[in-house]
């Protein structure tokens, strides 16, 4: 049984027991649930305690990495340009589609009080003036704004420190980045056994949002999880007709192209497993040569997540959206700035990490309570289907759009049995 599916079982489990102790109304009970109850607060800490090292180490190598690589020519330089246009927009898409979509179909002001009742103890922090915050992104300690928590500035720093140490001596860079990407794999080793008690952590938390919530909490996760399926369905659907516009690819024929890449992707949860099926389709049924189907789709399966922004995003809105945080145009543009670099740091990892290592930053940044992710976390194998499937929809859309700016994108559809054309 996959750690997933654990997860999700503990999750309902949690839920069902503490929701029949509640019902039953024994004292014994109820005590014994709240002794037990620091477990999940203590295992939720064990996460937190590694968000911040892991964040910066990956920022760094991952920043020094993507100057490198745009550095090895121009179409590998403007197909990370694209990237970072798709996940802007589709982010700002979020930023704009949550909060209306919130206020028109509101988490139900029981089922709300129900999760955020049965969630730890959380400080709403105070988020500073827009003067304060503008002059705060460039940070003038970054040890400080590790100790306070302060990720966008943190962000900023690492970032800048990585692409500084792509321009460095070969000698000393190597060195300096093996370091780093030492401290990624020690923090992999350590989240993993975090992980490992994963199945108990949420299980604990659950049983404390049952207790406290009673089946009201369960209606707030169907709530949550109808919104983020269908903010990654929308985004998945977007992209056709940009597709149709932007690469100049009819809709049947593009339909028909990322179809079987998509099967893949929703069967098996992973980008890299339908690669595969992307060069195929995008050589032997779009005409894209191998010269650009090389670079690109390997670069967009390592790079490039075009679903993660806005659904990350969208989770922290919707635990702001429970807890009454009130989100101004600055915590906006602070959370999808964080949501798309700290993106590319993470791709490629398994979900339950970067569930935490995308979300909690987002969530530092914008002023917003962190007790529920855990809770969300559970539930996340769900959409992260549909996240799938988005991200290689994307990354075909990509490469048809970066073929067709070359130039090298094939007309019409393949007869049967013709070859794939691997020359421009």
């Amino acid at each position: 049984m996959s750690l997933s599916t654990r997860v999700i079982l503990s999750l309902f489990a949690g839920l069902a027991v503490g929701i029949v102790i509640s019902a039953a109304d024994v004292a014994v009970l109820e005590r014994l649930a709240q002794v037990v109850e620091p477990v999940g607060t203590l295992w939720l800490n064990a996460l937190r305690m590694t968000v911040i090292p892991l964040v910066v180490a990956l920022l760094i190598t991952g920043a020094a990495t993507a100057s490198e690589t745009a550095s090895t020519g121009k179409l590998a330089s403007r197909s990370l340009m694209l990237f970072i246009v798709f996940m802007a927009a589709a982010a700002t898409l979020s930023a704009l589609l949550v909060p209306t979509a919130l206020a028109w179909f509101p988490v139900d002001a029981d089922a709300a009080n129900a999760l955020r009742a049965g969630a730890s103890e959380a400080a709403v922090p105070q988020m500073p003036r827009l003067r304060d915050f503008i002059n705060g992104i460039i940070p003038t300690n970054p040890f400080a704004a590790a100790a306070d928590g302060e990720m966008l500035p943190l962000v900023v720093f690492a970032l800048a420190f990585g692409f500084a140490a792509s321009r460095i001596a070969v000698t000393r860079r190597e060195p300096l980045l093996g370091f780093f990407q030492a401290v990624v794999d020690t923090m992999f080793v350590l989240v993993h056994w975090i992980l490992v008690v994963a199945p108990i952590g949420v299980f604990v938390l659950a049983l404390g949002v049952g207790l406290r919530g009673g089946v009201g909490a369960a209606g707030a996760l169907a709530h949550y999880l109808v919104l983020l399926c269908s903010l990654a369905t929308l985004v998945t659907v977007l992209l056709y007709p940009v597709a149709v516009f932007a690469a100049g690819i009819g809709l049947r024929r593009f339909a028909r192209a990322v179809a079987p890449a998509q099967v893949v992707a929703f069967s098996t949860q992973s980008s890299l497993a339908s690669l595969p099926a992307m060069i195929e389709r995008s050589q032997g049924f779009l005409r894209i040569p191998t010269r650009i189907t090389g670079i690109v789709l390997p670069l967009a399966v390592s790079l490039f997540r075009v679903t993660s922004p806005p659904m990350n995003l969208a989770i922290v809105i919707f635990v702001a959206h429970v807890y009454g945080v009130p989100l101004g145009a600055t915590q906006i543009v602070a959370g999808i700035a964080v949501a798309v670099l700290t993106n590319f740091a993470v791709v490629g990892l398994p979900g339950q990490i970067t569930f935490f290592t995308t979300t909690v930053p987002i969530s530092m940044a914008m002023g917003v309570p962190v007790e529920l992710l855990p809770v969300l976390m559970a539930v996340e194998v769900i959409p992260d289907i549909i996240r799938t499937v988005g991200n290689v929809t994307a990354d075909m859309t990509v490469t048809a759009i970066m073929a067709r700016s070359q130039g090298e994108l094939g007309s019409g559809e393949p007869g049967g049995g013709e070859p794939p054309r691997t020359e421009g």
